[in-house]
């Protein structure tokens, strides 16, 4: 990934003025730093952060990053040399574990009495697993065979959960399996389930990631992805449908919330099946877009946003998958598909 974030590279494919005139949401700065992004958040690029030896540290499809108490950056993939890389915000190697997460995909940062804990969702181990910062297992969700609509474990293939903060409940999306939403109290029992494939409005097309949404504290809502159909779905928490956040031509994932901004990786554009289309949403309390780094400027019409693409002639993104914003605003993006390649940092400016 590093050859593609170079000046004289770029200045080899196609010249700064000509991309400059036809890509205006990425300027060129001083001492040639790459910024992209729209209006108030705009990020430069840091170029080679978080690179290491492959052979030591390999990675596979890095999915998805958090950031606990301490600053530190966790990341989950799905190499079993090292599921879980951990970093410090300038990309210096802090710690490594895990070695049994074949299908390492979702990564859920917990809050418990002082203590943080991990979900991890597993597609191949059929399987939502609690575990402390260490690695220590502490307890499994299995296949939810008490929902009858689930006949054996590998109908289950969760890709994200989410956790509401007032009673520990835990929301499992089962994006690449039956598309249900299946509710759990603190310890990983069942409580209800709702979704499933569909057209509906309260259906879903790979509902790939949750959030509990506490921005309102009077009222907080669930927001559900729906990849294929382009949007998220707002529900109430015990899973009625509310809205639909509509991102056209965005095929999106988990929705992450930072301060009062909505935050998601698009991990292609405009289809399904084109490759190396990625891009970043960042969408205002009003669930409007107002940035897109990697990708079209945002524009509404009638109320209403306009189809977005990939507009990336530096070539930052691959196939983003999620995003992690720290506590200075800076966005780390793990990807999937992406020629093994480690995590971007993008600065903000």
């Amino acid at each position: 990934m590093k050859q593609y974030l170079t000046r004289r590279n770029f200045l080899k494919i196609t010249g700064v003025s000509t991309a400059l005139a036809a890509f205006p949401e990425i300027s060129y700065g001083k001492n040639d730093e790459i910024i992209i992004g729209h209006n108030s958040h705009k990020y430069k690029v840091v170029v080679g952060w978080g690179v290491l030896d492959a052979g030591k540290n390999p990675v596979n499809d890095c999915h998805e990053m958090v950031e606990d108490a301490k600053g530190r950056l966790i990341m989950l993939g799905n190499e079993t040399k090292n599921n879980v890389l951990i970093y410090d915000k300038a990309g210096k190697l802090l710690e490594t574990w895990g070695n049994s997460y074949p299908g390492g995909h979702g990564l859920t940062l917990i809050n418990e009495g002082g203590e943080q804990f991990l979900l991890i969702c597993d597609t191949d181990r059929n399987q939502v697993i609690k575990t402390d910062l260490k690695g220590k297992e502490i307890f499994k969700i299995e296949y939810p065979k008490e929902t009858g609509k689930y006949n054996y474990p590998g109908q289950f293939k969760p890709t994200e959960s989410a956790v509401n903060p007032v009673n520990g409940d835990i929301y499992v999306t089962d994006g690449y399996g039956l598309n249900y939403v299946i509710q759990y109290d603190s310890k990983g029992r069942y409580i209800k389930h709702w979704g499933g494939s569909g057209d509906a409005n309260d259906k879903f097309k790979c509902n790939h990631g949750v959030v509990v949404d506490t921005r309102n504290k009077q009222n907080p809502t669930l927001i559900v992805t729906s990849r294929i159909e382009n949007c998220w779905k707002r529900f109430t928490l015990d899973g009625q449908f509310i809205s639909k956040i509509s991102l056209p031509g965005t095929y999106i994932c988990r929705p992450v919330i930072k301060g009062e901004n909505l935050y998601g990786a698009a991990f292609r554009s405009t289809s399904d099946s084109y490759p190396d289309s990625g891009y970043i949403q960042i969408l205002d309390k009003n669930d409007r877009v107002v940035s897109t780094p990697g990708g079209s400027e945002p524009v509404y019409q009638n109320n209403q946003l306009q189809e977005q693409r990939k507009q990336d002639p530096f070539k930052v993104f691959l196939h983003p998958h999620d995003v992690c914003i720290d506590s200075d605003d800076n966005i780390y993006v793990p990807q999937w598909a992406s020629r093994k390649t480690y995590p971007i940092k993008l600065e903000r400016v």
